[in-house]
Protein backbone atom coordinates (compact mmCIF):
# COMPACT_ATOMS: atom_id res chain seq x y z
CA UNK A 1 0.00 0.00 0.00
CA UNK A 2 2.51 2.31 0.54
CA UNK A 3 5.43 0.76 -1.31
CA UNK A 4 8.44 3.48 -2.26
CA UNK A 5 6.60 6.18 -0.79
CA UNK A 6 9.06 8.81 1.05
CA UNK A 7 6.80 9.66 4.90
CA UNK A 8 8.21 11.89 7.39
CA UNK A 9 6.61 11.33 10.50
CA UNK A 10 6.71 13.03 14.18
CA UNK A 11 6.35 11.90 17.52
CA UNK A 12 7.75 8.21 17.65
CA UNK A 13 8.93 8.66 20.98
CA UNK A 14 7.64 5.53 23.02
CA UNK A 15 6.35 1.65 21.47
CA UNK A 16 3.24 2.14 23.28
CA UNK A 17 2.71 5.31 20.74
CA UNK A 18 0.21 6.07 17.80
CA UNK A 19 3.31 7.15 16.07
CA UNK A 20 5.32 3.70 16.61
CA UNK A 21 2.79 1.82 15.24
CA UNK A 22 2.37 3.57 11.94
CA UNK A 23 5.69 3.65 11.66
CA UNK A 24 5.95 -0.35 12.01
CA UNK A 25 3.16 -0.65 10.13
CA UNK A 26 4.20 1.73 6.94
CA UNK A 27 7.48 -0.12 7.02
CA UNK A 28 5.24 -3.76 6.63
CA UNK A 29 3.94 -2.11 3.62
CA UNK A 30 7.02 -0.81 2.00
CA UNK A 31 7.32 2.84 3.03
CA UNK A 32 11.02 4.67 3.33
CA UNK A 33 10.58 6.67 6.80
CA UNK A 34 12.51 9.33 7.99
CA UNK A 35 11.59 9.99 11.82
CA UNK A 36 11.83 13.70 13.76
CA UNK A 37 12.41 13.74 17.00
CA UNK A 38 12.18 16.57 19.87
CA UNK A 39 15.94 17.09 20.81
CA UNK A 40 15.48 16.24 24.87
CA UNK A 41 13.74 12.81 23.98
CA UNK A 42 16.50 11.93 21.18
CA UNK A 43 17.85 8.83 23.64
CA UNK A 44 14.26 7.53 23.28
CA UNK A 45 13.40 8.34 20.09
CA UNK A 46 16.38 6.06 19.15
CA UNK A 47 16.18 3.80 21.64
CA UNK A 48 12.16 2.82 19.88
CA UNK A 49 13.23 3.21 16.48
CA UNK A 50 15.98 0.31 16.76
CA UNK A 51 12.31 -1.96 17.37
CA UNK A 52 11.63 -1.26 13.96
CA UNK A 53 11.54 -3.94 10.98
CA UNK A 54 14.22 -1.97 9.28
CA UNK A 55 17.02 0.93 10.02
CA UNK A 56 15.61 5.06 9.89
CA UNK A 57 17.35 7.75 9.83
CA UNK A 58 16.21 10.95 13.18
CA UNK A 59 16.48 14.81 12.67
CA UNK A 60 15.95 16.30 15.50
CA UNK A 61 12.99 18.94 15.29
CA UNK A 62 11.47 21.20 17.47
CA UNK A 63 8.16 21.54 15.99
CA UNK A 64 7.93 25.05 17.12
CA UNK A 65 11.05 26.30 15.95
CA UNK A 66 11.46 27.65 12.12
CA UNK A 67 15.11 27.29 12.02
CA UNK A 68 14.79 23.12 12.71
CA UNK A 69 11.84 22.96 10.12
CA UNK A 70 13.96 24.91 7.40
CA UNK A 71 16.75 22.44 8.68
CA UNK A 72 14.22 19.16 8.30
CA UNK A 73 13.58 20.57 4.70
CA UNK A 74 16.83 21.38 3.25
CA UNK A 75 17.57 17.61 5.32
CA UNK A 76 15.10 16.15 3.17
CA UNK A 77 16.13 17.80 0.00
CA UNK A 78 19.33 16.41 0.57
CA UNK A 79 18.66 13.06 1.20
CA UNK A 80 15.61 12.28 -1.21
CA UNK A 81 15.01 15.60 -2.96
CA UNK A 82 10.73 15.13 -2.20
CA UNK A 83 8.66 13.78 0.43
CA UNK A 84 5.24 11.87 -0.14
CA UNK A 85 3.70 12.19 3.27
CA UNK A 86 4.04 13.24 6.79
CA UNK A 87 2.05 12.40 9.78
CA UNK A 88 1.82 15.26 12.46
CA UNK A 89 1.77 13.27 16.03
CA UNK A 90 3.12 15.96 18.45
CA UNK A 91 0.91 17.44 21.19
CA UNK A 92 1.86 19.06 24.56
CA UNK A 93 -0.15 20.85 27.18
CA UNK A 94 1.15 22.17 30.30
CA UNK A 95 -0.99 20.71 33.40
CA UNK A 96 -2.63 23.53 33.97
CA UNK A 97 -4.21 23.52 30.71
CA UNK A 98 -5.52 20.13 31.59
CA UNK A 99 -6.92 19.93 34.43
CA UNK A 100 -8.38 22.30 37.71
CA UNK A 101 -10.45 24.80 37.03
CA UNK A 102 -10.83 25.72 32.89
CA UNK A 103 -11.12 29.50 33.68
CA UNK A 104 -7.69 29.65 36.09
CA UNK A 105 -5.49 28.66 33.72
CA UNK A 106 -3.83 31.34 31.87
CA UNK A 107 -2.14 32.59 28.31
CA UNK A 108 0.93 31.17 28.21
CA UNK A 109 0.39 27.80 29.09
CA UNK A 110 -2.76 27.60 26.48
CA UNK A 111 -0.26 29.60 24.23
CA UNK A 112 2.06 26.94 23.74
CA UNK A 113 -0.63 24.16 23.52
CA UNK A 114 -2.00 25.64 20.90
CA UNK A 115 1.69 26.67 19.32
CA UNK A 116 2.87 22.94 19.95
CA UNK A 117 -0.39 21.06 19.00
CA UNK A 118 -2.17 23.03 16.59
CA UNK A 119 0.37 25.99 14.73
CA UNK A 120 2.79 22.95 14.21
CA UNK A 121 0.21 21.12 12.43
CA UNK A 122 0.03 23.79 10.22
CA UNK A 123 3.81 24.25 9.86
CA UNK A 124 4.53 20.75 8.71
CA UNK A 125 2.06 21.64 5.89
CA UNK A 126 4.35 23.89 4.85
CA UNK A 127 7.07 21.82 4.72
CA UNK A 128 5.12 19.20 2.42
CA UNK A 129 3.69 21.86 0.31
CA UNK A 130 7.69 22.63 -0.50
CA UNK A 131 8.31 19.09 -1.12
CA UNK A 132 6.04 17.10 -2.38
CA UNK A 133 6.56 15.92 -6.16
CA UNK A 134 4.18 17.08 -8.51
CA UNK A 135 1.98 14.34 -8.32
CA UNK A 136 0.76 15.76 -5.34
CA UNK A 137 1.45 14.18 -0.92
CA UNK A 138 -0.67 13.46 2.02
CA UNK A 139 -0.20 15.30 5.16
CA UNK A 140 -2.35 13.49 8.36
CA UNK A 141 -2.65 14.62 11.88
CA UNK A 142 -4.08 12.63 14.75
CA UNK A 143 -6.99 14.56 16.89
CA UNK A 144 -9.21 14.13 19.83
CA UNK A 145 -12.79 13.85 18.73
CA UNK A 146 -13.41 17.87 19.50
CA UNK A 147 -17.22 18.15 18.57
CA UNK A 148 -18.27 18.74 22.81
CA UNK A 149 -16.77 19.21 25.89
CA UNK A 150 -15.20 16.59 27.16
CA UNK A 151 -15.25 15.77 31.18
CA UNK A 152 -11.82 16.02 31.30
CA UNK A 153 -8.61 17.58 28.98
CA UNK A 154 -9.67 21.05 28.91
CA UNK A 155 -7.76 23.57 27.28
CA UNK A 156 -6.50 20.71 24.95
CA UNK A 157 -9.93 20.09 23.48
CA UNK A 158 -10.24 23.78 22.44
CA UNK A 159 -7.04 23.36 20.95
CA UNK A 160 -7.91 20.70 19.14
CA UNK A 161 -11.20 22.33 17.89
CA UNK A 162 -8.42 24.81 16.42
CA UNK A 163 -6.65 21.74 15.36
CA UNK A 164 -9.78 20.17 13.21
CA UNK A 165 -10.64 23.72 11.82
CA UNK A 166 -6.87 24.25 10.14
CA UNK A 167 -7.34 20.63 8.78
CA UNK A 168 -10.08 22.42 6.92
CA UNK A 169 -7.92 25.24 5.80
CA UNK A 170 -5.00 23.11 5.08
CA UNK A 171 -7.03 21.25 2.52
CA UNK A 172 -8.22 24.17 0.68
CA UNK A 173 -5.04 25.72 0.11
CA UNK A 174 -2.56 22.68 -0.35
CA UNK A 175 -5.52 20.96 -2.82
CA UNK A 176 -3.52 23.50 -4.98
CA UNK A 177 -1.10 21.55 -5.19
CA UNK A 178 -2.44 18.25 -4.82
CA UNK A 179 -1.52 17.34 -1.51
CA UNK A 180 -4.24 16.36 0.76
CA UNK A 181 -5.17 17.17 4.64
CA UNK A 182 -6.80 14.62 6.82
CA UNK A 183 -6.91 13.88 10.38
CA UNK A 184 -7.49 10.93 12.39
CA UNK A 185 -9.68 11.12 15.26
CA UNK A 186 -8.65 8.05 18.12
CA UNK A 187 -10.43 7.14 20.62
CA UNK A 188 -8.45 7.16 23.73
CA UNK A 189 -5.52 5.30 24.25
CA UNK A 190 -2.95 4.15 27.25
CA UNK A 191 0.12 6.10 25.46
CA UNK A 192 2.73 8.62 27.45
CA UNK A 193 0.64 12.23 26.09
CA UNK A 194 -2.38 10.00 27.90
CA UNK A 195 -0.31 10.00 31.18
CA UNK A 196 0.14 13.37 31.44
CA UNK A 197 -3.92 14.00 31.20
CA UNK A 198 -5.66 13.76 34.67
CA UNK A 199 -8.20 11.40 35.27
CA UNK A 200 -7.46 10.00 31.45
CA UNK A 201 -9.49 6.82 33.22
CA UNK A 202 -13.16 8.67 32.94
CA UNK A 203 -12.58 8.87 29.47
CA UNK A 204 -12.07 4.96 29.03
CA UNK A 205 -14.89 4.31 31.08
CA UNK A 206 -16.77 6.26 28.52
CA UNK A 207 -15.61 4.09 25.93
CA UNK A 208 -16.89 0.59 27.69
CA UNK A 209 -20.43 2.56 28.20
CA UNK A 210 -20.80 3.77 24.83
CA UNK A 211 -18.47 2.64 22.12
CA UNK A 212 -20.73 -0.06 19.83
CA UNK A 213 -17.61 -1.83 19.14
CA UNK A 214 -15.41 -2.94 21.69
CA UNK A 215 -12.37 -0.71 22.26
CA UNK A 216 -8.65 -1.36 23.52
CA UNK A 217 -6.94 1.76 24.88
CA UNK A 218 -3.73 -0.16 24.76
CA UNK A 219 -4.18 -1.15 20.95
CA UNK A 220 -3.27 1.39 18.32
CA UNK A 221 -2.64 -1.17 15.72
CA UNK A 222 -6.17 0.50 14.32
CA UNK A 223 -5.57 3.65 14.09
CA UNK A 224 -1.87 2.92 12.35
CA UNK A 225 -4.15 1.33 9.76
CA UNK A 226 -6.81 4.23 9.19
CA UNK A 227 -3.30 6.58 8.85
CA UNK A 228 -1.80 4.25 6.64
CA UNK A 229 -4.64 4.41 4.47
CA UNK A 230 -4.67 8.49 4.54
CA UNK A 231 -0.81 8.26 3.34
CA UNK A 232 -1.41 6.13 0.57
CA UNK A 233 -2.72 6.44 -2.87
CA UNK A 234 -6.16 4.67 -2.06
CA UNK A 235 -6.95 7.87 -0.15
CA UNK A 236 -6.32 10.05 -3.63
CA UNK A 237 -9.67 11.85 -3.45
CA UNK A 238 -9.90 12.03 0.10
CA UNK A 239 -9.24 15.58 1.97
CA UNK A 240 -10.55 17.93 4.57
CA UNK A 241 -11.67 14.86 6.44
CA UNK A 242 -12.16 13.79 10.04
CA UNK A 243 -11.79 9.77 10.04
CA UNK A 244 -12.71 8.46 13.46
CA UNK A 245 -11.25 5.05 14.83
CA UNK A 246 -13.11 5.51 18.21
CA UNK A 247 -15.25 2.36 18.01
CA UNK A 248 -18.19 3.79 16.78
CA UNK A 249 -18.15 6.12 20.23
CA UNK A 250 -18.64 9.75 18.27
CA UNK A 251 -22.24 8.49 16.81
CA UNK A 252 -23.93 7.28 19.23
CA UNK A 253 -25.95 9.81 20.99
CA UNK A 254 -25.84 8.35 24.27
CA UNK A 255 -24.66 5.66 26.34
CA UNK A 256 -25.31 1.97 25.56
CA UNK A 257 -24.65 -0.35 28.55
Amino acid sequence: MLTDKRLVLTGVVTPDSIAYAVAERAQQHGAELLLTSFPRDRPLAEEVAAQLPRAVEIVDVDMTSEEDLLGLEEHVRRSWGAVDGALHAVAFAPREALSGDFLAARAPGVNLAFQTSAFSYAALGRVLRDLAPPEGGSLVGLDFDAAGAWPVYNWMGVVKAALESANRYLARDLGERSIRANLVAAGPLRTRAANGIPDFQKLTDLWEGQAPLSWNPRDPAPVADAVCFLLSDLARAITGEILHVDGGYHAMAGALR
